[in-house]
């Protein structure tokens, strides 16, 4: 039985929406944001992803939030800085490992992890002339095989049509051509980042607000299936398939108050990831904070291969 948000659920089966079949994509649990319930000490991974918007302005609930989830891999968005700006020493005082692939003022991405980070590599293949700073991959290595990661803002699109939403759909296309590649590979991967889509209706507040979107439009959702549809597993739907759950509230007309939100930060898994997936959590805790950014963390827990 799967319980809606915000209560806990036990180990269920999903299957996505709008793609049922008799096979579960991946079995998982799903965990809300506050409950008590501890992770085991060991054998788990944990990776995350969030849009912090502006790391510079956000230092301070990104620290805490670091020291009290304690994440083994970061992906970071929009951190509008470019690396020199960034605050490693703030984040390796913690033990992390920093990587960094930086814009001034715009866009930006991040990699922190426990473990160093091998064969890094900034920006995403398949257009030599795109200077924004929107995509940043490595491996991490653990017993058992390494799990790769890639930290990805996803263009915004807006207005559309026009000019930048047509980047947006080339950018898609160029992604899932990269990731076609990845997979190939055979290894876990996870593809973790701000998508800037909202996949489905259940995943906005009140899909006719976002009919007309760059984030709903319907060559939007098509682009994301066909990313989808090469064979990886979104995580949180893997684990349930409640409403109400969201990863971004606007700071206008209330939005957070009113729980107007959508979900639009997603942890795109290869079959090999999917396999250890464990469970998954959104930190919807952190838009309350003073000052917050509009996204919040959201987190997959990974088994690791004896």
């Amino acid at each position: 039985m799967i319980l809606p948000f915000p209560y806990l659920s036990q180990a269920s089966l999903f299957v996505q929406p709008g793609n049922r079949t008799d096979k579960p994509v991946a079995k998982a649990r799903w965990r809300d944001y506050r409950s008590p319930m501890p992770l085991p000490s060991s054998g788990l991974f944990t990776i995350a992803t969030w849009n912090v918007n502006s790391v510079r302005q956000r230092i301070g609930h990104l620290v805490n939030w670091l020291q009290e989830k304690q994440p083994d891999v970061v992906c970071l968005q929009e951190i509008k800085t470019l690396g020199e700006g960034f605050p490693a020493a703030e984040i390796e005082a913690l033990g992390y490992h920093v990587a960094v692939h930086g814009q001034k003022a715009f866009n930006g991405v991040a990699l922190l992890s426990k473990r160093p980070l091998e064969d890094v590599r900034r920006g995403l293949p398949g257009d030599g002339s795109d200077e924004q700073a929107r995509y940043l991959e490595a491996t991490v290595s653990l017993p058992g095989g390494a799990f790769r990661v890639a930290s990805i803002y996803l263009p915004n699109g807006n207005p559309a049509p026009g000019d930048k939403y047509d980047y947006k759909l080339r950018w898609m296309d160029r992604l899932r051509a990269h990731a076609e590649e990845l997979l190939a590979l055979e290894e876990p991967m996870v593809l973790a980042g701000d998508y800037n889509v909202i996949p489905h209706a259940i995943d906005c507040h009140d899909p006719a607000v976002w009919a007309n979107d760059a984030l709903f439009l319907p060559e939007t959702r098509r682009a994301f299936q066909r990313l989808t549809g090469l064979g990886l597993t979104e995580a949180v739907r893997a684990a349930t398939d409640a409403t109400g759950l969201y990863t971004f509230w606007d700071y206008q007309a209330g939005a957070w108050q009113k729980n107007n939100g959508i979900r639009i930060d997603h942890l795109l898994l290869s079959p090999q990831a999917a396999d250890r997936l464990h469970e998954t959590m959104i930190d919807k805790d952190e838009r309350d904070r003073e000052k917050p950014s509009d996204h919040v963390p959201v987190r997959g827990v990974f088994r690791i291969a004896a």
